[in-house]
Protein backbone atom coordinates (compact mmCIF):
# COMPACT_ATOMS: atom_id res chain seq x y z
CA UNK A 1 0.00 0.00 0.00
CA UNK A 2 2.51 2.08 0.83
CA UNK A 3 4.69 2.11 -2.69
CA UNK A 4 1.44 2.78 -3.88
CA UNK A 5 0.87 5.82 -2.09
CA UNK A 6 4.11 7.41 -2.72
CA UNK A 7 2.99 7.05 -6.59
CA UNK A 8 -0.20 7.84 -6.94
CA UNK A 9 -2.98 10.67 -4.89
CA UNK A 10 -5.99 9.46 -2.92
CA UNK A 11 -8.07 9.51 -6.53
CA UNK A 12 -5.49 7.01 -8.25
CA UNK A 13 -3.87 9.94 -10.18
CA UNK A 14 -0.18 9.52 -10.76
CA UNK A 15 1.15 12.38 -8.58
CA UNK A 16 2.38 15.77 -9.59
CA UNK A 17 5.88 15.48 -8.96
CA UNK A 18 5.58 12.26 -11.23
CA UNK A 19 3.65 13.64 -13.68
CA UNK A 20 6.08 16.51 -14.49
CA UNK A 21 8.83 14.03 -15.09
CA UNK A 22 7.30 11.75 -16.92
CA UNK A 23 6.51 14.43 -18.84
CA UNK A 24 10.20 15.58 -19.63
CA UNK A 25 11.34 11.96 -19.76
CA UNK A 26 8.77 11.93 -22.37
CA UNK A 27 9.82 14.91 -24.49
CA UNK A 28 13.31 14.52 -24.18
CA UNK A 29 12.95 10.82 -25.59
CA UNK A 30 11.12 12.31 -28.27
CA UNK A 31 13.25 14.93 -29.70
CA UNK A 32 16.24 12.43 -29.33
CA UNK A 33 14.04 10.33 -31.85
CA UNK A 34 12.87 13.04 -33.93
CA UNK A 35 16.37 15.26 -34.23
CA UNK A 36 18.03 11.26 -35.00
CA UNK A 37 15.58 11.19 -38.61
CA UNK A 38 15.33 15.06 -39.53
CA UNK A 39 18.85 15.99 -38.69
CA UNK A 40 20.14 13.92 -41.12
CA UNK A 41 17.81 14.09 -43.81
CA UNK A 42 17.38 18.52 -43.51
CA UNK A 43 21.17 18.99 -42.69
CA UNK A 44 22.76 17.36 -46.43
CA UNK A 45 19.86 19.58 -48.34
CA UNK A 46 21.16 22.76 -47.23
CA UNK A 47 24.13 23.86 -44.94
CA UNK A 48 22.98 27.54 -44.61
CA UNK A 49 24.74 28.80 -41.42
CA UNK A 50 20.96 29.24 -39.27
CA UNK A 51 19.36 26.02 -40.28
CA UNK A 52 21.14 23.66 -37.72
CA UNK A 53 19.42 26.40 -35.29
CA UNK A 54 15.97 26.69 -36.66
CA UNK A 55 16.09 22.32 -36.64
CA UNK A 56 16.48 22.75 -33.19
CA UNK A 57 13.88 24.41 -32.21
CA UNK A 58 11.33 22.63 -34.93
CA UNK A 59 12.91 18.96 -33.34
CA UNK A 60 12.12 20.47 -29.93
CA UNK A 61 8.39 21.61 -30.58
CA UNK A 62 7.70 17.96 -32.41
CA UNK A 63 9.14 16.37 -29.17
CA UNK A 64 7.18 18.73 -26.85
CA UNK A 65 4.20 18.12 -28.50
CA UNK A 66 4.58 14.47 -28.53
CA UNK A 67 5.12 14.58 -24.60
CA UNK A 68 1.63 16.87 -24.45
CA UNK A 69 -0.03 13.98 -26.76
CA UNK A 70 1.12 11.59 -24.03
CA UNK A 71 0.55 13.63 -20.12
CA UNK A 72 -2.07 15.29 -21.25
CA UNK A 73 -4.45 13.60 -23.54
CA UNK A 74 -3.21 10.45 -22.65
CA UNK A 75 -2.22 10.19 -18.82
CA UNK A 76 -4.81 12.92 -17.67
CA UNK A 77 -7.39 12.36 -20.37
CA UNK A 78 -7.29 16.21 -20.21
CA UNK A 79 -8.58 18.45 -24.02
CA UNK A 80 -5.54 19.87 -25.99
CA UNK A 81 -7.44 23.09 -24.83
CA UNK A 82 -6.64 22.29 -20.70
CA UNK A 83 -2.88 23.58 -21.98
CA UNK A 84 -4.02 26.63 -24.13
CA UNK A 85 -3.61 24.65 -27.09
CA UNK A 86 -7.11 24.01 -28.09
CA UNK A 87 -8.03 25.64 -31.26
CA UNK A 88 -9.95 28.51 -29.83
CA UNK A 89 -7.00 29.42 -28.18
CA UNK A 90 -5.12 30.08 -32.17
CA UNK A 91 -7.97 32.64 -33.02
CA UNK A 92 -6.70 35.57 -35.02
CA UNK A 93 -7.76 38.34 -32.28
CA UNK A 94 -5.87 36.07 -29.61
CA UNK A 95 -2.70 36.32 -31.23
CA UNK A 96 -2.88 39.55 -32.68
CA UNK A 97 -3.41 40.78 -28.68
CA UNK A 98 -0.10 38.27 -27.89
CA UNK A 99 1.89 40.64 -30.75
CA UNK A 100 0.82 43.30 -29.61
CA UNK A 101 1.63 42.95 -26.08
CA UNK A 102 4.93 41.27 -26.58
CA UNK A 103 6.27 43.99 -28.70
CA UNK A 104 4.81 47.16 -27.17
CA UNK A 105 6.53 46.00 -23.68
CA UNK A 106 10.07 45.96 -25.33
CA UNK A 107 10.04 48.97 -28.14
CA UNK A 108 8.57 51.54 -25.88
CA UNK A 109 10.47 51.76 -23.43
CA UNK A 110 13.19 50.86 -25.86
CA UNK A 111 12.20 54.02 -28.16
CA UNK A 112 12.17 56.15 -24.49
CA UNK A 113 15.69 55.30 -23.80
CA UNK A 114 17.08 56.15 -27.50
CA UNK A 115 14.82 59.84 -27.17
CA UNK A 116 17.14 60.14 -24.17
CA UNK A 117 20.26 59.01 -25.37
CA UNK A 118 20.30 56.70 -23.32
CA UNK A 119 20.88 53.89 -26.50
CA UNK A 120 22.08 55.46 -29.56
CA UNK A 121 22.26 54.00 -32.95
CA UNK A 122 25.76 53.22 -34.62
CA UNK A 123 26.49 52.59 -38.20
CA UNK A 124 27.03 49.79 -39.35
CA UNK A 125 27.74 48.08 -43.08
CA UNK A 126 25.00 48.31 -45.45
CA UNK A 127 22.75 45.68 -45.49
CA UNK A 128 19.29 44.54 -46.00
CA UNK A 129 17.02 44.62 -42.98
CA UNK A 130 14.22 43.36 -44.65
CA UNK A 131 15.94 40.29 -45.79
CA UNK A 132 17.56 39.89 -41.88
CA UNK A 133 13.86 40.67 -40.89
CA UNK A 134 12.63 37.73 -42.35
CA UNK A 135 15.34 35.54 -41.36
CA UNK A 136 14.80 36.47 -37.84
CA UNK A 137 11.26 35.51 -37.51
CA UNK A 138 11.82 32.38 -39.32
CA UNK A 139 14.88 31.83 -36.96
CA UNK A 140 12.75 32.84 -33.75
CA UNK A 141 9.42 30.95 -33.97
CA UNK A 142 10.69 27.84 -33.50
CA UNK A 143 11.81 28.60 -30.46
CA UNK A 144 9.75 30.64 -28.79
CA UNK A 145 7.11 28.18 -29.51
CA UNK A 146 9.55 25.45 -27.88
CA UNK A 147 10.47 27.55 -24.60
CA UNK A 148 6.64 27.94 -24.08
CA UNK A 149 5.67 24.22 -24.68
CA UNK A 150 8.34 23.42 -22.19
CA UNK A 151 7.42 25.28 -18.94
CA UNK A 152 3.50 26.92 -19.68
CA UNK A 153 2.08 24.44 -21.51
CA UNK A 154 1.51 21.33 -19.87
CA UNK A 155 4.12 22.32 -16.47
CA UNK A 156 2.04 25.50 -15.84
CA UNK A 157 -1.07 23.50 -16.58
CA UNK A 158 -0.08 20.87 -13.77
CA UNK A 159 1.00 22.96 -11.27
CA UNK A 160 -2.14 25.38 -10.85
CA UNK A 161 -4.07 21.97 -10.30
CA UNK A 162 -1.86 22.25 -7.08
CA UNK A 163 -1.17 25.91 -6.17
CA UNK A 164 -2.47 29.16 -6.57
CA UNK A 165 -2.32 30.64 -10.33
CA UNK A 166 0.45 33.05 -9.25
CA UNK A 167 2.28 30.85 -7.30
CA UNK A 168 2.43 28.16 -10.43
CA UNK A 169 3.27 31.21 -12.76
CA UNK A 170 6.20 32.19 -10.63
CA UNK A 171 7.55 28.71 -9.98
CA UNK A 172 7.82 28.31 -14.06
CA UNK A 173 8.71 31.84 -14.53
CA UNK A 174 12.03 31.22 -12.22
CA UNK A 175 12.68 28.00 -13.79
CA UNK A 176 12.94 30.27 -17.12
CA UNK A 177 15.29 33.02 -15.74
CA UNK A 178 17.66 29.72 -14.49
CA UNK A 179 17.54 28.40 -18.04
CA UNK A 180 19.35 31.36 -19.06
CA UNK A 181 22.18 31.39 -16.62
CA UNK A 182 24.70 30.23 -19.11
CA UNK A 183 23.41 32.82 -21.48
CA UNK A 184 26.68 35.15 -22.92
CA UNK A 185 26.42 38.45 -21.13
CA UNK A 186 24.60 36.94 -18.17
CA UNK A 187 23.94 38.97 -14.77
CA UNK A 188 21.73 38.79 -11.62
CA UNK A 189 19.97 42.11 -12.91
CA UNK A 190 19.39 40.15 -16.69
CA UNK A 191 18.30 37.22 -15.43
CA UNK A 192 15.77 38.80 -12.88
CA UNK A 193 14.70 40.29 -16.03
CA UNK A 194 14.28 37.30 -17.43
CA UNK A 195 12.26 36.13 -14.59
CA UNK A 196 9.67 39.20 -14.98
CA UNK A 197 9.19 38.27 -18.51
CA UNK A 198 8.53 34.86 -17.43
CA UNK A 199 5.70 36.16 -15.27
CA UNK A 200 4.45 38.23 -18.22
CA UNK A 201 4.42 35.29 -20.46
CA UNK A 202 2.94 32.84 -18.01
CA UNK A 203 0.86 35.57 -17.26
CA UNK A 204 -0.92 36.13 -20.52
CA UNK A 205 -1.43 32.13 -21.00
CA UNK A 206 -3.59 32.49 -17.95
CA UNK A 207 -5.90 35.98 -18.91
CA UNK A 208 -6.28 34.33 -21.97
CA UNK A 209 -6.05 30.48 -21.88
CA UNK A 210 -4.01 30.48 -25.22
CA UNK A 211 -0.52 29.35 -25.09
CA UNK A 212 -0.01 30.27 -28.77
CA UNK A 213 -0.55 34.05 -27.47
CA UNK A 214 1.86 33.88 -25.44
CA UNK A 215 4.30 32.16 -28.06
CA UNK A 216 3.19 35.25 -29.90
CA UNK A 217 3.96 37.89 -27.37
CA UNK A 218 7.72 36.07 -26.69
CA UNK A 219 7.98 36.28 -30.72
CA UNK A 220 7.41 39.48 -31.16
CA UNK A 221 9.35 40.25 -28.14
CA UNK A 222 12.65 38.83 -29.15
CA UNK A 223 12.03 40.00 -32.67
CA UNK A 224 11.94 43.68 -32.20
CA UNK A 225 15.25 43.31 -30.79
CA UNK A 226 16.30 41.26 -32.87
CA UNK A 227 15.45 43.07 -36.81
CA UNK A 228 14.09 46.18 -35.49
CA UNK A 229 16.15 47.32 -32.55
CA UNK A 230 19.06 45.10 -33.98
CA UNK A 231 20.28 44.39 -30.09
CA UNK A 232 21.33 41.23 -28.89
CA UNK A 233 18.47 38.97 -27.80
CA UNK A 234 19.34 36.96 -24.54
CA UNK A 235 22.86 37.73 -24.62
CA UNK A 236 23.26 36.25 -28.13
CA UNK A 237 24.62 38.54 -31.20
CA UNK A 238 22.52 39.18 -33.81
CA UNK A 239 23.04 40.44 -37.42
CA UNK A 240 23.19 44.41 -37.55
CA UNK A 241 22.93 45.13 -40.83
CA UNK A 242 22.69 49.29 -41.58
CA UNK A 243 22.85 50.00 -37.82
CA UNK A 244 22.80 48.97 -34.18
CA UNK A 245 22.18 50.19 -31.15
CA UNK A 246 24.13 50.52 -28.56
CA UNK A 247 24.64 51.09 -24.71
CA UNK A 248 25.00 54.91 -24.00
CA UNK A 249 23.43 54.91 -20.08
CA UNK A 250 23.75 53.02 -16.79
CA UNK A 251 23.67 49.05 -17.78
CA UNK A 252 21.02 48.89 -14.77
CA UNK A 253 18.41 50.92 -16.55
CA UNK A 254 19.21 50.02 -20.54
CA UNK A 255 20.64 45.79 -19.94
CA UNK A 256 24.48 46.48 -21.00
CA UNK A 257 25.67 44.56 -23.15
CA UNK A 258 22.74 42.17 -22.70
CA UNK A 259 20.48 44.50 -24.52
CA UNK A 260 17.41 46.51 -23.65
CA UNK A 261 15.76 44.02 -22.33
CA UNK A 262 17.75 43.24 -19.31
CA UNK A 263 17.71 46.48 -17.59
CA UNK A 264 15.26 48.96 -15.58
CA UNK A 265 13.02 50.42 -18.93
CA UNK A 266 12.42 46.78 -19.99
CA UNK A 267 10.83 45.98 -16.33
CA UNK A 268 8.54 48.99 -17.18
CA UNK A 269 7.59 47.82 -20.26
CA UNK A 270 6.69 44.29 -18.57
CA UNK A 271 5.37 45.88 -15.67
CA UNK A 272 2.40 47.79 -17.77
CA UNK A 273 2.09 44.90 -19.79
CA UNK A 274 0.91 43.07 -16.36
CA UNK A 275 -1.16 45.80 -15.13
CA UNK A 276 -2.94 45.86 -17.99
CA UNK A 277 -3.43 41.66 -17.90
CA UNK A 278 -4.44 41.87 -14.08
CA UNK A 279 -7.44 44.75 -14.62
CA UNK A 280 -8.38 42.42 -17.46
CA UNK A 281 -8.69 39.35 -15.53
CA UNK A 282 -10.19 41.15 -12.35
CA UNK A 283 -12.69 42.60 -15.11
CA UNK A 284 -16.11 40.59 -14.71
CA UNK A 285 -17.06 38.58 -17.80
CA UNK A 286 -20.37 39.16 -19.78
CA UNK A 287 -22.93 36.64 -20.54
Amino acid sequence: MWPRRLWFGDHGKLRTPWRLVLFFVVAFVATRVAGGLIYPVVLTAGRWMGMRLILFGWVGVVGLLIAHEVSLRRLDKLPWSAAGLGRSAARPALLLQGTLLGAIAIAIPSLVLWSLGLLQAESQPAGSSVLEGARALVLLAPLAFMEELTLRGYVLTVLREVVDWRIAVALTSIVFGALHVGNPGSTPGALSMTVLAGVMLGTIVVVSNSLYAATAAHLAWNWVMAAVLHVPVSGFGVSTPDYRLVDAGPDWLTGGTWGPEGGMGAALGMGGVLVYLYARRARPREG
